[in-house]
């Protein structure tokens, strides 16, 4: 089953870094690939999970400001 997120609720913190949502700062292959193996492997069959790349966590909520976007271009 999908995780019932969008971009939105992932980027104002109404969701929270987990076995199924990952945020990653910039585009590191190699961690990357390993989450992306892991939710292909899908061992709890808990249907995939998000790789948001470009935010930065803290305590497992997103961080801001997101890369590549300035403070204020975005409501």
């Amino acid at each position: 089953m999908a995780i019932p997120a969008n971009i939105n609720d992932l980027l104002h913190s109404h969701a929270v870094e987990s076995a199924r949502i990952e945020f990653k700062a910039n585009w590191n292959p190699a961690p990357i690939l390993h989450t992306i193996c892991a939710f292909a492997n899908d061992m709890d069959n808990w249907g995939g999970g998000y790789v948001v790349i470009g935010v930065e966590e803290k305590g497992g909520v997103p961080s801001y400001p997101v890369a590549g976007i300035t403070k204020g271009s975005v409501a």
